[in-house]
């Protein structure tokens, strides 16, 4: 999951920073499930997926992303 959420949060040109404002949540706590030392919600995984643009199955799909 934090494999994806970098690689989707990447694509759609967002920094850790924007994700967290446009979901709610503190950059910090972004930057954690990014380096899979937190994490998130269902709740949050959801926003994730809604700032993101793609489902939040997308985000739990390993290699989703991959290019």
């Amino acid at each position: 999951m934090a494999k994806n959420l970098r690689q989707a949060r990447q694509k759609s040109g967002l920094s850790q920073e924007e994700l967290a404002n446009a979901s709610g949540v503190d950059r910090t706590y972004v930057s954690g499930i990014e380096r899979g030392i937190r994490n998130p919600t269902i709740s949050v995984l959801n926003r994730f997926a809604a700032t993101l643009g793609v489902d939040a199955f997308a985000l739990l799909t390993p290699d989703y992303f991959a290019e």
